[in-house]
């Protein structure tokens, strides 16, 4: 019977090394995967429900704190995954980490913290709610969410871009649609030899006989400007629910319905691309030289 060969020294520390590295690896995943799974089954639905019933007018706070709550989990987990590893005396004893963590803060957490602190002026602004369509230096279109760094916006060409949270407040926001009515201004151009007043009351018809305007405040056409070429005259029109109306829509409807009244009417819409000349033109033959 041949007897067993015992492992080199080296072979016997280099597995013992390993056997410890994979112990430590494996509490740690296990206890990060358990405090993460009961904090997404039962922390997370439990404060989401909280405020949901605190604040059912306004699901910009739900979101936020769905997505704060879920990265103050995520580090909680890892700082308990990093105890059942064995290694929580590091993070209290050890000068060098508390150095290293300072420093990371220092450098790279500026703009994150900054990102953060926007973020939760946004979402304790009463009048800036998921839903609302905005526009801003950059663009516009609809709050989808406000996130622990950026606000996610869709566009009108249904896109989703990101935003920084400081580029929004950090700048002036419009709010189109925040209010029950909202009013369209259109303006159009006619040449000076038409009859304005034609022209105006050719735009108020229209713009009552549109379904989707109000009665209150009526329609109204005014003149807004004598051109260089032409004369600008303006409709203004009230709908009502603009969050919920294709404004664009309605602009174009408005706009063929204008072209259509204006050319039955006879009326110029823009003025002509050449100017007119009055007067009488004499040629004269010179006799030829020589």
């Amino acid at each position: 019977m041949t007897g067993l060969t015992a492992l080199p020294r080296w072979a016997t520390e280099l597995v013992s090394a390993y056997d410890r590295v994979l112990s430590e690896l494996f509490w740690f995943l296990a206890a990060l995967a358990v405090v993460y799974a009961l904090g997404q089954v039962v922390v997370v639905p439990f404060v989401v429900r909280v405020v949901r019933a605190r604040n059912r007018n306004n699901p910009t706070i739900e979101t936020a704190v769905r997505t704060y709550v879920r990265v103050a989990l995520i580090g909680f987990a890892t700082l308990t995954g990093v105890i059942a590893a064995g290694y929580g005396s590091v993070l209290t004893d050890s000068a060098i980490v508390i150095a290293a963590i300072t420093f990371v803060f220092g450098i790279a957490g500026q703009q994150v913290f900054g990102s953060l602190i926007s973020g939760i002026f946004l979402v304790a602004d009463p009048d800036f709610n998921v839903g609302d369509w905005i526009a801003w230096p950059g663009g516009e279109g609809t709050v989808e969410a406000v996130d622990f760094r950026v606000t996610r916006v869709r566009t009108p060409d249904n896109e989703t871009i990101s935003v920084p949270n400081t580029e929004l407040t950090s700048n002036a926001l419009t709010r189109p649609y925040g209010r029950d009515t909202y009013r369209i201004t259109e303006a159009v151009y006619v040449a000076y030899d038409e009859d304005v007043e034609r022209a105006l009351m050719a735009l108020r018809s229209v713009a009552t006989d549109t379904e989707a305007v109000l009665d209150e405040p009526a329609p109204n056409a005014r003149v807004l400007d004598l051109g260089e070429n032409a004369v600008t005259v303006q409709a203004e029109l009230w709908v009502d629910d603009p969050g919920d109306r294709d404004v664009a829509t309605l602009r174009s409807d408005f706009r063929r319905e204008v072209k259509r009244r204006f050319d039955e009417e006879g009326i110029a819409i823009a003025p002509p691309s050449a100017q007119s000349l009055s007067g009488e033109l004499a040629v004269t033959e010179r006799p030829a030289d020589g």
